[in-house]
């Protein structure tokens, strides 16, 4: 396992790498979004179920430009969502059908952040585009807030580690619905 820049990181995402990261509250794990091999992969890492949702993680708005269907939203839900950005909360959105997304990320809606951490954004604007966030753990254990507590079994299977720290949040980013308002994880 390497220890990446974030440049580093975004040419092994390039090729179908898996890398893990720090974000706002714990170590995240991610993928190119459009890149299907590698989003299995990351699955497979974590043994998560197809099934569940994956958080997409941006630099800026402009990274979910195609993405993102704002215009089955409300105009006044629209601004109170991207009012909250950049910064550590993550939104379900409406999703547009973006055939080059990987069928598994092929949902009627999908939860987005456009993250204020710097290593997430230095992340995102070296590989141009956003990213698949979820956490560097496997599926029911508990999230990695500090390095040492990253699961041995998900590094053993992972291209590489960007260095930095986590932004101290003590709770995973809140998922809220952009129609509504309505907390569905609390952070």
């Amino acid at each position: 396992m390497s220890r990446l820049t974030p440049d580093a990181a975004a040419a092994l995402l390039r090729n179908g790498g898996v890398v893990v990261y720090p974000t706002e509250a714990v170590w995240g794990v991610g993928c190119d979004p459009f890149d299907e091999a590698a989003v299995m992969r990351l699955l497979a890492i974590k043994q998560r179920p197809v099934e569940k949702g994956m958080i997409l993680i941006a630099a800026d708005l402009t990274q979910f430009d195609g993405l993102l269907a704002w215009d089955r939203l409300p105009p006044d839900r629209v601004e109170a969502v991207q009012s909250q950005w950049p910064g550590p909360r993550t939104w379900i959105v409406p999703a547009t059908a973006t055939p080059s997304c990987a069928p598994v990320i092929q949902r009627g809606t999908r939860a987005v952040r456009v993250s204020d951490h710097p290593i997430v954004v230095a992340l995102c604007r070296a590989f141009g585009a956003p990213l698949v966030s979820t956490s560097a753990n496997l599926a029911g254990e508990p999230p990695a807030f500090h390095a040492g507590e990253l699961s041995p079994d998900v590094l053993a299977r992972i291209d590489g580690v960007v260095i930095g720290e986590t932004g101290g949040l003590r709770a995973p980013t809140a998922i809220r619905d952009a129609a509504t308002g309505t907390e569905l994880r609390a952070g």
